[in-house]
Order: C-alpha cells, then structure tokens, then sequence
C-alpha cells in the first residue's frame, strides 16, 4: 500500500463512517431517554432507503401501506381504551383518529398520483420521509410505550423481536434483491488533498455535519430538547418535574428514525440496499455507541467515523475478515468497562 490507496481508503471510510455516525448518535439518543437498545435502527435505514430507490426507479413502493396499517392498530388499542377502559376522552380519540387513520390513509392514496407526474428526486426523498418517518413515534407508542417502566432485559427482547418483524416486512415489500439508486443529488467532481470528491459524497458529509449541528441547537437551545436532556439524566427526578417521559419517547423515536430515513436516502447512491442491509449498518453504528459507553454522543459519532475507516482498510488487506475486525474493536471496551465500573444496579 502507498499513501495514494491510503488516502483514497480514508476517504471511502469517511463517506461510510458518517452514516455509521448518524446510527450511533440515534443509537445513544434512544437509549438515554428510554433505556431502550434500538435494534431495529437498521431497519430504518433499509426502509428508508429501499421506498427510495423504488420511487426514482419509477415505481410505487408498496410501504406506501405501512403508515396505514400501524395506524389503525393504534386506532383500535385508543378505541379500546375508550370504551372500555375509559382511559381516554372523546376528543382524544378524536384526535387519534386524525393522526392515525386520516392522515396515513389519505398520504397512501396521494402518493400514486404524485409520483405519476415524475417528480424530481428531491420529492421523491421528502415523500419518502412522510411516509416512514412517523413509524418511528408509531412503533414507540404500539410496542415500546406500554411497557416503557419494565426492565431494561424485556425491552431489549423486545426490541430484538421487533427487529425479526421489521426484516420479515421488508422482504414482503422490497423482495430479496437489492436497490441502488444511479441518479445523484448532485453531479460532477471536485478535486481538493489530492484526491477526486464527488458532490454527492461531499453532500453526504455535509449532511452528516448539518444533522449534528441541528441536534446540538435542539438539545441546547429548545425546551423539548432540554426535556428529553432531562429525562435522560434522571426519568423519575424529570417526572417530578412536570416532564412528560411518554413525550420524551416520541421525541426521541421520531428523531431516530428521521435519522435512520435520511441516512439510507443519502447512503443508497454508494451501494446496493436490500432488505437485511440495515442491520448490519446499525451495528456498525452500534459499535460506536459502545465505545461512547452509550452515553456520550461525541465519542459515539467520533467512534463511529473510525469504524468506517477502519472498515476501509480491513476490506484492502484482509476482505474476508473485515466483519471480525470492525466487531472485534468493541471486546477491549467492554473489558475496560467491566473492570472499571462497580456498579450494575437497575435505574433508580
């Protein structure tokens, strides 16, 4: 190897190491203010990507249904705590009606005609995150909300569930070949340190830094986002507080998964998605949120950037192993934490 492969390894690790930034900042966002460990943050990816490539390819993607179908499940459980719990008023279920049976039905039924009239492609992105990024708050209130006090275990179990049932869907509705969209965002070339960047892989990077910049503004400077700062240091002193940890969670569902959309529309230009992709970058990305310890959102992103660096280099020099090397890097920090951290007790 010489300096001109390495440089042109780092800057395909870079591209890659940004989008598994984007998870393990998720990954941490969810896991502080929730205590869940967000297995299916892939799954996001994947979906967002996959709905994506299947509308520039000219065609309607059958998760056009999945707002509708999630919502009416939500539907009947309000409905069902309305008439016979009587847990909930008539304009709340009034209001959960509008949410989740108007508006996902009528978005399903637009779509179609929208995209006869061969929008361009930055439509076809902001469609494609109306229609999976209200999943996120969705799967939060129809799975994780009902059981948001139960042990950390049981939401881990069930997140991993989740994730078996969110790769069972997306074979249903992507099929099991893979997608890979040939239109970029942006065309041409620019050359700066020695190397050739494409607009596109700079619009990544750009992106990556705008989202970051975004949720530091969010966290420090809004009122939602020093409440979910709040709930992640201490629910139930939050809860005391008049902070309501259930908003905290939608919040922190409907960022992730805003996240996990946008990464794979951005990520779908370099390789060929398929419907089990996803997992395998959230993990990456997981990685990353380890090394943070799960707490810390720069260490995780910083993290992150050096698995896909080092990703890079592994497939160079040894192809076959680099799944190993970049999931290897997790043992010594685990081995560090178990034997510096003396306490294991549950949440108080």
């Amino acid at each position: 190897m010489n300096w001109e492969i390495a440089k042109i390894l780092m800057q395909d690790g870079l591209v890659t190491g940004v989008i598994y930034a984007l998870m393990a900042v998720a990954l941490v966002l969810v896991f502080a203010v929730t205590r869940i460990i967000f297995i299916a943050q892939g799954e996001f990816v994947s979906f967002g990507a996959l709905t994506f490539a299947i509308m520039v390819n000219g065609q309607t993607p059958a998760t056009i249904w999945l707002l509708p179908v999630f919502g009416t499940l939500i539907f009947l459980m309000e409905l069902y705590r309305f008439l016979i719990k009587r847990a909930c008023s008539a304009l709340q279920l009034l209001k959960a009606a509008l949410l989740y049976l108007l508006l996902p039905f009528a978005l399903a039924l637009l779509v179609p005609p929208i995209l006869a009239t061969q929008p361009s492609i930055w439509l076809k992105a902001l469609l494609t995150l109306l229609l999976i990024v209200p999943l996120g708050p969705m799967v939060y209130r129809l799975v994780f909300k009902p059981v948001s006090e139960a042990p950390g275990l049981l939401l881990l179990i069930i997140s991993i569930a989740l994730h078996f049932a969110f790769v069972g869907l997306g074979l249903v509705f992507f099929g099991a070949e893979g997608w890979r969209v040939s239109e970029p965002f942006f065309d041409g070339t620019v050359e700066f340190f020695g190397l050739s960047w494409s607009y596109q892989s700079l619009f990544v990077i750009a992106m990556t830094v705008f989202i970051i910049i975004a949720l530091y503004i969010f966290f420090e400077k809004t009122i939602y986002g020093k409440a979910l700062r709040a709930t992640a240091v201490n629910r139930k002193g939050a809860r005391l507080m008049g902070i309501s940890t259930g908003l905290a969670g939608y919040i922190s569902f409907w960022i992730t998964a805003l996240i996990g959309v946008v990464s794979g529309i951005l990520l779908v230009s370099f390789i060929t998605i398929t419907y089990e992709t996803g997992f395998m970058i959230g993990l990456k990305g997981f990685v990353g949120a380890i090394i943070g310890g799960l707490v810390s959102y720069p260490i995780a992103a910083v993290a992150a950037v050096a698995v896909g660096v080092i990703e890079a280099f592994s497939t160079f020099w040894a192809s076959d192993y680099k799944e190993v090397i970049v999931f290897t890097l997790i043992l010594p920090v685990l081995l560090i934490r178990s034997l510096t951290i003396q306490k294991h007790d549950e949440e108080e």
